[in-house]
């Protein structure tokens, strides 16, 4: 049965992973909409998802029992102001040719949080990590030499859902799928405020036609499916085989920015990848012995 349900936990993981991955195809369905309308409207559909997926799991009782604790409000808040900034980022990446920086976001993601266990939480790293970690910001400092700037999408992917990342290690945080609800809650009323007073004309694209507003619609859907397959998988499968099958994602999103929309990948992003992809094998080597260390161990 144990078998059963890690391998149950695994496909889910892929799942979620692949729909991420994915992703950029979705964004780019229907031509035309500006990033930021489809954040809000992102915010506004997944909102009725995650509230029929609390309401089918009958964790109401549970979501105003997390609530009640003051911090988990303010944490709740700072999280919400993250992970919208995540979503609009990312958004605006793969809706302006950005899909391959977008993916190094995603790469650089594990070694960022890596970076602010250490500065933050005070853990200790051990040499290997630490290698990895240097020739990951190695890759992003020559990318930003080579080019002349900073690659600020693929920062601020990485930092945004890092510091997302750190905040759920806190243990007010409420449980994964009440924090979310609580997060969509919180930004979906400026979004709200947005469509219907400072968007203006935005708002007609919800009933411009079938397909647009079936289009809208389902990113409500896009949004919340994934993550309940995240949370599914998480609570299977240990956290060390999530994180291999979380570089499922940018892979993907990297074949789909090169192959599907012609993004240009000069010798300065190639130089990026190779380092970051030389830190993540280095990282995920070293995850791998400290894990069978620790197996030996204890038997």
């Amino acid at each position: 049965m144990q078998v059963s349900e890690h391998r149950t936990g695994v496909w889910y993981g892929v799942a979620a992973y692949i729909v991420w991955g994915l992703s950029p195809l979705f964004w780019n369905l229907v031509e035309g909409i500006d990033a930021s309308v489809l954040l809000v409207h992102r915010i506004l559909w997944a909102l009725p998802m995650l509230a029929i997926a609390i309401t089918m799991r009958r964790q109401w009782a549970a979501f105003r029992s997390d609530y009640a604790v003051p911090k988990a409000k303010a944490l709740t808040v700072a999280a919400a102001l993250l992970l919208a900034t995540n979503w609009g980022l990312f958004l605006w990446a793969v809706t302006n040719e950005q899909v391959v920086e977008a993916s190094l976001g995603y790469f650089i993601n594990p070694l960022v949080s890596v970076a602010l266990g250490v500065i933050v939480l005070g853990e200790r790293l051990r040499r290997l990590q630490w290698v990895a970690v240097a020739i990951a910001g190695l890759g992003v400092a020559g990318l930003a030499l080579r080019v002349g700037t900073v690659p600020w999408v693929s920062l601020g992917l990485a930092f945004s859902f890092g510091l997302y990342g750190l905040l759920k290690k806190r243990p007010e945080t409420p449980r994964p799928l009440d924090s979310l609800f609580g997060e969509v809650a919180v930004v979906a009323v400026p979004a709200f405020a947005w469509l219907l007073v400072i968007g203006g004309g935005e708002t007609e694209a919800i009933g411009s036609s079938y397909g647009t507003t079936t289009f809208l619609i389902s990113t409500g859907v896009i949004t919340v499916i994934p993550l309940l397959f995240f949370g599914a998988a998480a609570k299977r499968i240990p956290l060390s085989t999530l994180g291999v099958l979380q570089y499922i994602a940018p892979t993907l999103q990297f074949l789909i920015g090169v192959l599907v929309f012609g993004e240009e990948l000069n010798a300065a992003k190639l130089f990026a990848f190779a380092m970051v992809w030389v830190a993540l094998g280095a990282y995920t080597y070293d995850n791998a012995r400290a894990a069978r260390m620790r197996q030996a161990t204890a038997v």
